[in-house]
């Protein structure tokens, strides 16, 4: 009896007090924070099921969608500028109780508003909000995850987005008989008081504490999240990483100019436009509207836009159980092709003769271009954005990259329903589907791969490659004029160390 009693208790200290503690902890922080991406999913996907009705009641043309849908959009291409800022001065946590706040307020304006303009205006602050929690929570939650689980954490904002939008086509889709679109776009509401109220009980990231001096606050978190004998060293991990960059003593736009970090916001610009202008929105925004296109009536065009929101948040849990795995790279060059194929048949169904067997070949090809998106190119993009950029610009450079997002974003909202009209469903596709051959590439030469380690510790390395690329630029061009450069391989990579300090 005594032997097996030896052999099983090395068991329990894999599941300690603290480690279950440190859980409950991480899972509390994801489920309120990530209520941001919910309200994210829910204001961005709602207005599919409410257009066809507004465009009723306002008398609304194919611009005046396009200026409706796409005002949300502009507003959150500032917001995401302004959280960014507002993240780095006043700590990820108070930034996220002001989205909170907007968020609130902007729901019961949008649902109110009596006119056009009014409309326009109330869902452009809207956006202001959305903007900012689409910069503000992935930020909060790469730097509050332990190394190991960063990638799932993270990628938990994605699904809690399309857990939104799927929210929104279910809610759509009991109200549109009724033709109750005001309420459609005020129950938003209710999640953004649970967001403000919830994040009275969380703290801010150890990394924004550290930036501010605060290391006693940052070691009370990291207690929360690690083992006790782990802290010293994560302490000493960003503190280290926090002084390099101090030792500069120059301002965050300033640093955006120091070649390497100016590098990786180049990327994480390419990056969040291959996001936007792969087509993704164009079926969350207009998925009732391009269903129609087949001969589809509205109330049917609504509830199946449903099969498109399970579906993604199906994919996207999947994503999130492989990025960590898989790492970020491979996902998103699998991601586009999938999404190419899926686009080109999508495309070609349209040329079909309208009938109800054809009305579910689109509905099942764009079914399977949304599964691809959210798996791969989403969740990736969203996680890396959050990882790649250096402490002390973090928040200005990730907001930076977001608002070209959302910039793009707007741009395709705006055109689409336009380009639906002047050119047909087929085409439109077809278009967005050659996008995602140009952004494979891009991502292939490209996407850096971060999966597996600390932000500190990816900061170095990023730092090392952006050297090791300029050094292989600067020999590749002394190749093709000729020049023998064997010698002096050594030399380069040395002083390119040199700078990569001094850059620091």
């Amino acid at each position: 009896m005594a032997a097996p009693t030896s052999q099983a208790a090395p068991v329990g200290p894999r599941v300690s007090p603290q480690a279950r503690r440190a859980k409950r902890f991480i899972i509390g922080i994801a489920a309120i924070a990530a209520l941001g991406g919910a309200l994210f999913g829910y204001d961005t996907g709602v207005i599919s099921g409410a257009l066809p009705f507004m465009e009723g009641h306002f008398g609304l043309t194919s611009l005046g969608e396009g200026i409706i849908t796409s005002a949300l959009l502009i507003g959150a291409a500032f917001g995401s500028l302004i959280g960014g800022r507002m993240s780095d001065a006043l700590g990820r946590r108070n930034s996220l109780l002001w989205a909170g706040a907007l968020f609130s307020g902007g729901a019961v304006a949008v649902a109110l508003s009596p006119t056009v303009v009014f409309m326009t205006a109330a869902r452009f602050v809207l956006g202001l909000a959305v903007g900012s929690a689409s910069v503000i929570t992935p930020l909060y939650l790469s730097e509050i995850a332990p190394p190991h689980i960063r990638g799932r954490l993270v990628s938990f904002n994605s699904l809690m987005i399309v857990s939104g939008q799927l929210l929104a086509y279910l809610i759509n889709a009991v109200l549109a008989q009724w033709e109750a679109w005001r309420w459609m776009l005020g129950l938003a509401a209710l999640p953004a008081v649970a967001l403000f109220c919830g994040l009275f009980f969380l703290p801010d990231t150890p990394r924004w504490y550290i930036s501010k001096g605060r290391r006693d606050e940052a070691g009370r978190v990291l207690g929360r999240t690690l083992p006790a004998e782990d802290v010293p060293a994560e302490l000493a991990r960003i503190d280290h990483a926090r002084s390099l960059e101090a030792d500069a003593q120059r301002g965050a736009w300033r640093q955006l100019r120091t070649p390497w970090v100016r590098r990786l916001l180049l990327v994480g610009i390419g990056l969040a436009t291959v996001q936007q202008i792969t087509g993704v929105n164009a079926v969350v925004y207009f998925a009732p509207k391009i269903l129609a296109t087949t001969g589809l009536g509205t109330g049917a065009a609504i509830t199946a836009t449903i099969a498109v929101g399970a579906v993604s948040v199906l994919a996207t849990a999947i994503g999130m159980s492989l990025i960590d795995r898989v790492g970020r790279r491979p996902m998103l060059i699998t991601g586009l092709a999938g999404m190419a194929v899926s686009l080109a048949l999508l495309g070609a169904s349209f040329h079909l003769p309208h009938s109800t067997a054809v009305s579910i070949l689109v509905l099942g090809l764009m079914v399977l271009y949304m599964a691809f998106m959210q798996a791969t190119l989403n969740t990736g993009v969203w996680l890396l954005l959050a990882e790649m950029f250096p402490l002390t610009v973090r928040g200005l450079a990730m907001g930076t990259a977001v608002f070209v997002m959302w910039v793009v974003n707007f741009s395709v909202a705006l055109v689409f329903p336009m380009l639906l009209d002047a050119v047909g469903a087929g085409t439109t596709f077809w278009c967005f589907g050659a996008m995602c051959v140009l952004s494979l590439v891009f991502c292939k030469r490209y996407a850096p791969e971060t999966k597996g380690l600390a932000l500190e510790d990816l900061e170095q390395e990023l730092r090392r490659a952006a050297g090791a690329g300029r050094a292989a630029g600067a020999d590749q061009a002394a190749r093709a004029a000729g020049v023998d450069t064997t010698a002096g391989v050594d030399t380069a990579a040395g002083m390119d160390d040199k700078h990569a300090g001094a850059d620091a």
